[in-house]
Formats: C-alpha cells, sequence, structure tokens
C-alpha cells in the first residue's frame, strides 16, 4: 500500500519547489548561482529551544519585512500579524513556516520579480539559526510516520467498528415468596452479560450488524414478575445472537432485514425513554418496555416510514424458527410475530404510539407471550401448547423539561388456545391487561445520570373462558426503582430495586423485594 505522508512533504517541499522555481526560471535576474542557495530551504514548524524573540531583534525585523512584503501570516487565526509586541518561541516558528510557504507558492505558480535574492538569503539565514531545532523536528516526524504506517497497517477495518458492553451484576432476593408461597432464595448471585457488535457499513448509509453475545444471568423459575432485563443464561458459552442488515429506501424508509435475533426496537421505537435493552436505564424487562415488543423476535424483516416530522410507521414480520424446514417451522409455516405501529408526534417533546402485535407459536422456545407477569398469562409456552395472541397497546413519553419525563403505557391482549393437550384443556381464552406509570430524570445530579421510577402491573389475566384455568385472584404491583451513575463515558453503576406486591398477582404470597447492583462498561 502506497502511504502518504504530508508532514514529511512540507519539510522537503521547500527545498524541492526553491530549486525547481530557480532551475526554470521562476525567479527572473537572479545568477544561476541562487540555486544552491534556496536548495537548503526547507519549512519549520516547531522550535523548542528560542527565547522570546524581541522586536528589537534582527530575527523579529527581518520577518516583519517578509511578513509586509509577501502577505503571510505570523500565526494568528485572525490573520493579523500584532507585530507592536515580543513573540513567543512559537508564535514566531509560526511566521517563519508561513513565510517559507508563501514564497514557495510563489516560485511554484512561476511568479517572476517577487522572491528577491536578499529575501531569500534571509530566509536561509533564519532557517541556519534554527538547525538542531529542525533536526529536532525531523526525528519526531520519521517516528510518528513509523506509528502511522503501523496503524495503517493493523487497523481492523475500513468500514467496520467494533462496538461492545459487558455486564457485572450483583443480585439478591431480600424478602418474599414465589409464585407458589414458597420463600424466595435469598443467596445472592454474581452474573454476567457480554455483547460485542461487528457495525460495518457499505455505503455509509447502511448498517450490517454481527452480534456476539453471551452470559450467565439465570431467572427465577418460580416468579416471572420482576425478571432482570440482561437474563441471559447461556453458561457464558457465546454465539452469534444478531445478524441483521439496515438500509435506507430514499430519504423517508428504512428497511431492516433480520437473518438472526432480530427484535420489534430494531425497527420500532418502544416508546420509553428507560429503554436500555438492559445495559443502561431499566432494571427490569417490565420496567425496560411495554410487554407487547417481546412476542416479536426472529428472522424477518421490519420497515420504519416517516411521515415529515410529526407521525412514524412501523411494520414488522419476524419467525421464531424461519431457518428450519421442518412441518411447522420455517418462514410461514411456524411461530411468528407481526407488529403494525403508528407514532404520533403532536409536540416536540411528545410521542405517543399505537401499536398491535400479532403473534402465534407453536414452540415454547418462540412464545406468543410476554415472558412477565403471572404464570396465567403465559400458560400456552409453560404447557407447549399452540397459541395465537392479538394485543392491543397505547404508549406515552412525554419529556416536560430537559431534567424530567413522564411516561407509560396501558395493554390488552386476546389469547387463544389452539389445542387441548390430548384432552387435558379445553380450548378457550384468555383476557390479559397490563399497565404501567414510568418516571425519569435524565441528568440527575450530573450530567449523564440517569434515575427511573416505574409503578405498574405486570400482564394479569382478568377473564378466562379455559374450563379449569379461572383469572388471576388479585393485583400484583411492580414498584421499580433505579439511579444509573455515569462514572465515564464508558462506565456506569446502577443500584436499582423491585418490589412485588401480591406476587403472581395473589395476594397469599408475601411480597417479594429483588435488589440489583449493575455495572456495565461500553467500549
Amino acid at each position: 500500500m502506497e502511504h502518504s505522508y504530508p508532514l514529511r512533504r512540507q519539510l522537503v517541499g521547500s527545498a524541492v519547489l526553491m530549486t525547481l522555481g530557480l532551475a526554470s526560471g521562476a525567479i527572473a535576474a537572479e545568477p544561476p548561482a541562487l540555486e544552491a542557495e534556496s536548495a537548503a530551504l526547507e519549512q519549520v514548524t516547531s522550535v523548542s529551544q528560542l527565547s522570546d524573540v524581541q522586536p528589537t531583534d534582527w530575527a523579529f525585523q527581518a520577518l516583519q519585512s517578509l511578513v509586509e512584503r509577501y502577505g503571510c501570516i505570523a500565526g494568528y487565526p485572525d490573520g493579523t500579524y500584532r507585530g507592536n509586541r515580543a513573540m513567543t518561541r512559537y508564535e514566531f516558528a509560526a511566521g517563519l513556516n508561513a513565510c517559507l510557504d508563501r514564497v514557495n507558492e510563489l516560485i511554484a505558480a512561476g511568479t517572476a520579480d517577487l522572491a528577491t535574492r536578499e529575501d531569500l538569503a534571509t530566509l536561509q539565514r533564519l532557517q541556519e539559526e534554527f538547525a538542531a531545532e529542525l533536526a529536532t523536528l525531523r526525528g519526531r516526524v520519521d517516528s510518528l510516520e513509523a506509528r502511522t504506517a503501523e496503524l495503517e497497517a493493523n487497523q481492523f477495518s475500513t468500514t467496520t467498528r467494533l462496538e461492545g458492553e459487558a455486564i457485572f451484576a450483583l443480585t439478591s432476593a431480600f424478602d418474599g415468596e414465589d409464585a407458589f408461597g414458597n420463600s424466595l432464595s435469598d443467596n445472592p448471585t454474581f452474573s454476567d452479560r457480554l455483547r460485542l457488535n461487528l457495525e460495518t457499513s457499505f455505503t455509509g448509509r447502511d448498517n450490517l450488524r454481527t452480534r456476539l453475545s453471551t452470559g450467565n444471568t439465570q431467572g427465577r423459575g418460580d416468579l416471572l414478575e420482576g425478571a432482570l432485563a440482561f437474563e441471559q443464561d447461556e453458561a457464558n458459552d457465546i454465539g452469534l445472537e444478531v445478524l441483521l442488515y439496515t438500509f435506507p429506501l430514499g430519504d423517508s424508509t428504512e428497511v431492516t432485514v433480520a437473518a438472526a435475533g432480530g427484535a420489534s426496537d430494531d425497527f420500532a421505537s418502544t416508546v420509553n425513554a428507560l429503554d436500555g435493552d438492559g445495559a443502561s436505564g431499566a432494571i427490569s424487562a417490565f420496567g425496560t418496555r411495554h410487554p407487547i415488543y417481546y412476542p416479536v423476535a426472529g428472522a424477518g424483516v421490519g420497515v420504519r416510514h416517516a411521515f415529515g416530522d410529526k407521525l412514524e410507521l412501523s411494520l414488522g414480520y419476524l419467525a421464531g424458527d424461519a431457518n428450519s424446514p421442518a412441518s411447522g417451522s420455517g418462514l410461514f409455516d411456524g411461530s411468528y410475530g407481526a407488529l403494525a405501529q403508528l407514532v404520533v408526534k403532536p409536540l416536540d417533546r411528545l410521542d405517543i404510539g399505537l401499536t398491535y402485535v400479532n403473534a402465534y407459536s407453536n414452540n415454547p422456545d418462540a412464545p406468543a407471550e410476554t415472558g412477565t407477569g403471572s404464570f396465567l398469562s403465559n400458560y400456552a409456552s409453560l404447557l407447549d401448547v399452540p397459541v395465537v395472541t392479538n394485543s392491543y397497546g397505547v404508549e406515552l413519553s412525554w419529556r416536560l423539561s430537559d431534567r424530567f419525563v413522564v411516561g407509560g403505557w396501558a395493554g390488552y391482549t386476546n389469547s387463544r388456545n389452539l389445542s387441548t393437550l390430548n384432552g387435558a384443556i379445553d380450548r378457550g381464552a384468555l383476557d390479559i391487561w397490563n399497565w404501567a406509570v414510568t418516571l425519569g430524570f435524565p441528568d440527575l445530579g450530573k450530567e449523564g445520570n440517569l434515575g427511573g421510577i416505574i409503578v405498574g402491573m405486570e400482564p394479569k389475566v382478568t377473564d378466562s373462558s379455559i374450563e379449569g384455568f379461572g383469572e388471576d385472584p388479585d393485583t400484583s404491583l411492580h414498584l421499580e426503582a433505579f439511579y444509573q451513575y455515569q462514572l465515564n463515558e464508558n462506565l456506569s453503576i446502577t443500584p436499582g430495586v423491585i418490589w412485588l406486591t401480591a406476587p403472581n398477582h395473589n395476594s397469599d404470597n408475601q411480597d417479594a423485594v429483588i435488589g440489583t447492583l449493575r455495572t456495565t462498561f461500553s467500549f
């Protein structure tokens, strides 16, 4: 690969241009002997040992004369010379360099009778007096060129950048009972989640995301409410989690094609200022976003289109078993989630989302349910029966000031059972509701910090036509608070607590309290 070193060209360019200018007759009426004098001229950009140059010094007066004659600038951005005071070493060097550049330009342009023999001799004398500094500068330039060449030879890619995040989490339940009335284990756990994203662009407007990910943060099998947003129990075996490509169609449309690991938030806004996808913001899955978004996951396509600044439409279809050719799988014969959403922005800081999701599942590994709320609201994936759901939601986020955001959502789901499980259950449907109110406090105490409070009801079955299933007997409240402290651009620490009243929507169960300390490294 051919390298370009502008600093070296600056150092030797003066001598080359001077020589070329004299040899070609660019400076008229000068004897050929001048060629030898000008050949020694080179640019000086740094002087390390000069004392301040006084207006009475010869060097000062010589440079001032050159500045006035050739219109070069003595190192000031506003274009003034300021010759009424002493110049520092840096100012003098900058002025000398500017005049050398100007004279070289005149010679290169073939402009005659402007550069005189006396001026060239003056420039040569000034340069000779700074010979030691020039030698030092050359050494520094050589070192810089070597390091630049090494960086160019070993750079990762001209189109791909690496982004990563690592989560360390210390978590414990402090009190309470699970969905079955048993005491929650109060064993503290220390777990992690790691994501490495390769972000590749081919046109400058598109993006190919390749994500390698792993983790060992386990969920509580005895309680779905209060699930942490960064749960990922893969025993720290790293693998491909996401592979998707996003590209524009015109100025207002963006298309996302997911080959693996696609999710609704890849092409649709979740309309929640506390959504940090587990690494930042809310600490729970419920507090991160409206549960309506979770069943839309897998491989497929999503489209986002903006109708000006006030309206945005998102459409998407993702299949959970798109890679399998088996019966009951594939892109259209297996589990899927389809989303349609309008986000209205009537005011600059007010977003309102209207969301519809249709989902089908015949595979508990690709559920049509949310994974939050009561066990009854997630019955299909727990019993491994096919189910179709239709969900309707409204979301709101209103930034009342730079430091206060109020938001929330409400959602209804109709979940219809499509199998009797060989006569074990009846066909029928469940009505499921959930809601939340969120308060966000950006830059709380320091720029980059975020405080948050979530109060809501995780998915609850309010009516059932499946004989023997009934409905959730009581109402559980999800109360969450967290404070994300940004130590620097790459490191944040977030203590948070989740308080669940009447776990599993059953007042016979003692309130549960779960705390976590999340540390996030971003790079």
